[in-house]
Parts: C-alpha cells; sequence; structure tokens
C-alpha cells in the first residue's frame, strides 16, 4: 500500500531514532524544534505528522568548504587533465570556465541542488575573486543563495584563487567583495603561492578587521614551511581576538611533520581558537583525533566537486564522513561518531550556526538517513529518508531532477 505524500511543514517526526539511540516524537514548531518527546507505539499518526520508523535523525549535514562556481555538475561531463604545478591548474581552470556552455549560476544552483537532496543544510561554498572575473562569481552565487533560501543556508568565501601579492589589484577586489555581501575573506598558500606570507596575510587580516568578517584561508604548502605559517595564522588570529572566527583549510603541513612539531603547532591553533577543515584528500591528512586531544576544532567539507580539480564528488556528507573515516583509520563506533560530528556539529561549530542540533529550540534543519545508528550510517552509505529545512520537507527528491544542460539535437 502506497503511503501517503508527507507534508511539507509536519507538526512532528513520530519514531525517530536520536543519536543516543532513544525512539522519540520530535514536535516542530516555527521551524524549529519545539520538543522532543518518548515515542508513544501504535498510535495512528495524525495527516500533518510523519512516520520515520526508526530512522535515525541528525542535524542536517553542514558541507564546511565548497567551490558551487567552479563545478562541472549542471553541463556535460569534461575529461580531467593533468597539471604538474598549481599555477598550470589555475591556467587550466581558467581556460575550462571560459568555455563553459553553461552559466555559473546554473552549475552552482545544480550542485546545490544535489547538497540539498542528499541532506546537507548549510554549505561554505569559496568564490574565485580574480582579474579575470572580478566579482561575477560572487554575484552568482548570491543569485543561487537567494533561489535556495528556503532549502539550504550558503556561506560565501571571496577566494583569490590567482593569489593576492601575485596578481596586484585583488586586494581591492577582495575588499569590493567583503563590501558587496561576502560573509569571509580567504587566502592561498601565502608562502607557496604568493612568495610573500607576511604581506598576504597582512592584507587578509586587515581586510577582515577593516570589514568585521571572519577569515578561511587554503594552506597546502607541506612541512616545517606550513606549521610555520600555521602558527603565524594562530598569533595574528589571537591578536586580532578572531578566536572562532578563523579556519584553515586542508592545512596538509599537520600530517607531514615530526609528532615535536605537530604538537608545538597544534597547542598555538587550539589557544587561538583556529579550525581546521579536512576533506580527507589524496595527500597528507591533518590527524583528526590527534588534533582533537589538543582541543583544535577539525570539521569536513567536500571541497571540490566534479570540476577542472578532480572528476570526483557527490556533493554527500555522509559520504564525505565516510571517506575522511576511511583515510584517518577510524573503526569504532566511537570513532564513527566522531566522523559523523566533522559533518555536523563540529562543521556547524567553525560556521558558527548557533541554534543548530536536536534539542529545543534548535533550528529545524534536519535529516533522516535509513540506518539504526550513527556508525552504521557513517559505514553504510544509507539512502536519506527525509530532509527539513526550517521544519519544511525539501527532500530527499531525484537527485538529478534539476534542469541540465544536453547538447543540440539531445531529446532527454
Amino acid at each position: 500500500m502506497r503511503e501517503a505524500a508527507a507534508p511539507p511543514e509536519p507538526a512532528a517526526l513520530l519514531g525517530a531514532t536520536l543519536p543516543d539511540g532513544r525512539t522519540v516524537d520530535v514536535r516542530l514548531r516555527g521551524g524549529r524544534v519545539h520538543a522532543v518527546e518518548e515515542h508513544v507505539p501504535g498510535r495512528t499518526p495524525a495527516p500533518d505528522e510523519l512516520p520515520l520508523h526508526g530512522a535515525l535523525l541528525l542535524p542536517a549535514f553542514v558541507d564546511g568548504h565548497a567551490h558551487l562556481d567552479k563545478t562541472f555538475l549542471g553541463g556535460p561531463w569534461q575529461p580531467h587533465r593533468e597539471t604538474a604545478t598549481l599555477q598550470e591548474q589555475i591556467a587550466s581552470e581558467r581556460a575550462a570556465r571560459t568555455g563553459s556552455p553553461v552559466p555559473v549560476v546554473e552549475r552552482a544552483a545544480a550542485l546545490a541542488h544535489r547538497m540539498v537532496a542528499h541532506g546537507t543544510g548549510h554549505v561554505r561554498s569559496h568564490v574565485d575573486i580574480d582579474l579575470a572575473t572580478g566579482l561575477d562569481h560572487l554575484h552568482a552565487v548570491q543569485t543561487v543563495r537567494e533561489q535556495f533560501r528556503d532549502r539550504l543556508g550558503i556561506q560565501i568565501v571571496a577566494f583569490p584563487q590567482s593569489g593576492v601579492i601575485a596578481a596586484p589589484g585583488v586586494a581591492d577586489l577582495l575588499d569590493a567583495a567583503l563590501a558587496e555581501g561576502a560573509d569571509l575573506i580567504g587566502g592561498l598558500d601565502p608562502a607557496g603561492f604568493d612568495q610573500d606570507a607576511s604581506g598576504q596575510l597582512d592584507i587578509v587580516f586587515g581586510l577582515a578587521e577593516r570589514h568585521g568578517k571572519g577569515i578561511d584561508i587554503h594552506l597546502h604548502d607541506g612541512g616545517e614551511s606550513g606549521t610555520a605559517q600555521l602558527r603565524d595564522i594562530a598569533a595574528r588570529a589571537a591578536a586580532l581576538g578572531l578566536g572562532g572566527h578563523v579556519a584553515v583549510s586542508h592545512a596538509y603541513a599537520l600530517g607531514d611533520v615530526d609528532d615535536t612539531e605537530l604538537d608545538r603547532t597544534a597547542k598555538a591553533l587550539a589557544t587561538a581558537g583556529v579550525s581546521i577543515m579536512t576533506n580527507g584528500p589524496r595527500g597528507p591528512l591533518p590527524p583528526v583525533l590527534r588534533l582533537r586531544e589538543h582541543g583544535v576544532r577539525v570539521f569536513g567539507g567536500s571541497d571540490n566537486i566534479r570540476d577542472t580539480w578532480w572528476p570526483y564528488g557527490t556533493g554527500d556528507m555522509l559520504e564525505r564522513a565516510t571517506i575522511i573515516g576511511l583515510r584517518s583509520g577510524l573503526m569504532t563506533d566511537a570513532e564513527l561518531h566522531h566522523a559523523a560530528a566533522l559533518v555536523t556539529d563540529e562543521a556547524a561549530a567553525a560556521l558558527g550556526l548557533t541554534d543548530y542540533g536536536l534539542t529545543p529550540g534548535s533550528r529545524a534543519d534536519l535529516v533522516a538517513v535509513a540506518a539504526g545508528s550513527v556508525a552504521e550510517a557513517v559505514a553504510a552509505h544509507p539512502r536519506r529518508v527525509a530532509v527539513l529545512h526550517a521544519g519544511r520537507v525539501v527532500g530527499p527528491g531525484p537527485i538529478d531532477s534539476y534542469p541540465r544542460y544536453a547538447p543540440a539535437g539531445d531529446t532527454r
């Protein structure tokens, strides 16, 4: 017998399994969790109540690092092209985006749609700010943010993909991007790319202070050069009182130094309140459990999805937790809980989402998955049962239902 369609704004979610194993009914009101009550089995659901039949209920996933403006989703498949250096890769990307038949807005929206269908409620997207595109990518992702405001929260980082010191004029563009609504300012390998760590960080931290915005810096530089930059970032964050508002994405160096250097750097990061984002990369990986022991917040992000940087990625943050867990050797149930936290609680805290969670008063940004426990959810690639944003059912829905580019003559 076919079940009735779920109400768009259910008054309650019945028979949900919480991360602590309890089976409960979650009452919703005004887009928020109103109450969490013991489940009463056998009661006939009211028309405005949504039975979950024991599905695991989590706060919606948080993607702490994405690039909505870079994806090829929504357009034709693009073969990956290998490059030898970061500079060559950036040039290759510039050529690919110039020749794309699909506008940034359409591609970014296709990826945002997938994220929602997989249960993501919030994403931090870096957008390219450079001399070739100016603020075009910022404006495109702002358009998508408005289109998806009832389904997905989007934070925007003004990201200098072509450098700051190496590209005179970009600093002014970053200033303008922050004035026009970017939420944070980014950076890129201050020493390795710009060859002037102090110069780039002076600009980035100066603009953050001027505009009262947070910071999220890409740092791929390895070894002790990378850890020295991490300690410099931590010292600057502490000096400006930016604890909790500064993140470093990737931080490969933390997986590329000896224990003494790691411990020294982790202590500086924890003291300053600087968070670390990882996507479980193919290169060195920050040691998530050891950093947690030092008090460093580590959170997860998808990074690139189907773009010139790599052909992989689905927009599924539960899958991303699996990848990070596998690469980090997280095996016990307790460790799998931590893998899930990287894309839920820890990511939410890193993004400053203060009303996030499953307790009364929290925003009803929720995802129910077909699993009996958090550990099983990370390990088993379960389907999404329901996705809610501010109390409204917004998914899962078909992953590929968003309008998609088709070449002339294609009748799909």
